[in-house]
């Protein structure tokens, strides 16, 4: 198991390579340019001023996030075209530069959403992203985004680009008649598109849930649950066909045996990678980002790692958005100190089971 850390470039990330380096057991980054626009095409030079920088700290970059998909391709559009020619423009770009996984999504307009971006932990006082589907009564889709646009700390949030949700009504109204087979025979067309390229330059397309992983503001869901990803798998069953397994966005439908997603999905060869947090559930549909120890959460993070290393133990996994803890400021979700933590911890985790399977081995 590789373990990495999220990073957004010097100009956007309040965390240094330096930091990430000190973190024993990190040995690369998730990689994101966060300045990019979904549908525009990841140039070679930007490219490898990010990752050059990177290895230069002793890192590596085999996994990309956020290369994001542009609304007229999940909309069957009359430019999806042109945007899924760059798309695979980008992966070509990428591959050339070692990235073997990129990290995608295909949900419709919000790339994740929550009510409160910074809620007070009544634990221990610390802060973390929180959800409560019943807040969402009250507000519009607008409404919302001016909500955590004023709550971001003047930081980018990942798959909020203002570009894009400036185009927030426009966009509300085309899904208005929009199915969730609608939105399947769009992401079919798109994969069958994107996935000769992928098997040209060696690149996985791991797909990422839906997060929360349940219909918001009535807008179609595709990648929910274990049924859905399967699904997504049969829409083309190439082997670069993959799935970014995120413990939070499917844990966040209590239904969801992350364990269980995980072993079915790891023994078909179909996980990528993973993000690996713990959320706490304080009612039906509400629910707050915890320290990622199991007994601080909802979900068994020793089920989940032991899971991982039974299945898939070769891939690359990050510690997903922390709490904010000891002061610090910064991109909400994404700050250091208890990213740094949870890393430790999933190592240590994964260290006993490997260590307690090799001892029963012997015995």
């Amino acid at each position: 198991m590789k373990m990495t850390f999220r990073y957004f470039g010097k100009n956007s990330d309040t965390v240094t390579l330096a930091q990430i380096k000190q973190i024993a057991g990190v040995t690369g980054v998730m990689g994101f340019l966060d300045y990019k626009a979904a549908g525009e095409v990841w140039q070679k030079r930007e490219i490898k001023a990010y990752i050059d920088e990177i290895n230069a700290a002793g890192l590596e970059c085999e996994v990309i996030e956020s290369v994001n998909i542009h609304e007229d391709i999940k909309l069957g559009g009359g430019n999806r075209d042109l945007y899924i020619e760059n798309f695979m423009t980008t992966v070509r770009n990428l591959a050339e530069f070692g990235v073997k996984t990129v990290i995608y999504n295909f949900m419709p307009v919000f790339d994740w959403l929550r009510t409160d971006l910074a809620a007070i932990n009544p634990e221990d006082g610390s802060n973390s992203l929180f959800y409560d589907d019943a807040a969402l009564a009250g507000l519009t889709p607008v409404s919302i985004v001016e909500k955590m646009k004023e709550a971001s700390l003047g930081f980018s949030l990942p798959g909020w680009e203002p570009a894009r949700l400036s185009e927030l009504k426009q966009t509300l109204l085309k899904y208005e008649n929009i199915t969730e087979n609608d939105l399947l025979k769009s992401y079919k067309y798109f994969l069958n598109a994107c996935l000769p390229v992928c098997a040209e330059t060696g690149v996985c397309l791991a797909v990422h849930p839906d997060d929360p992983p349940f219909s918001v503001f009535g807008l179609p869901r595709a990648v929910c649950s274990l049924a859905q990803l399967e699904a997504i798998i049969a829409l083309n069953p190439a082997p670069q066909n993959q799935i970014c397994v995120c413990t939070g966005s499917l844990g966040a439908e209590p239904k969801n045996d992350i364990p269980e997603i995980i072993r079915r999905l790891g023994a078909q060869n179909r996980v990528a990678c993973a993000h690996l947090r713990n959320i706490k559930f304080e009612g039906e549909r509400v629910f707050r980002e915890s320290a990622h120890l199991s007994q601080k959460g909802s979900l068994d993070m020793y089920e989940i790692v032991k899971a991982i290393y039974e299945t898939c133990p070769g891939i690359s996994v990050r510690p997903d958005h922390g709490r904010t803890i000891w002061n610090e400021t910064a991109r909400p979700g994404y700050g250091l100190y208890d990213r740094a933590l949870g890393a430790s911890y999933i190592l240590g985790l994964y260290e006993a089971i490997q260590k307690g399977r090799k001892s029963n081995a012997c015995a």
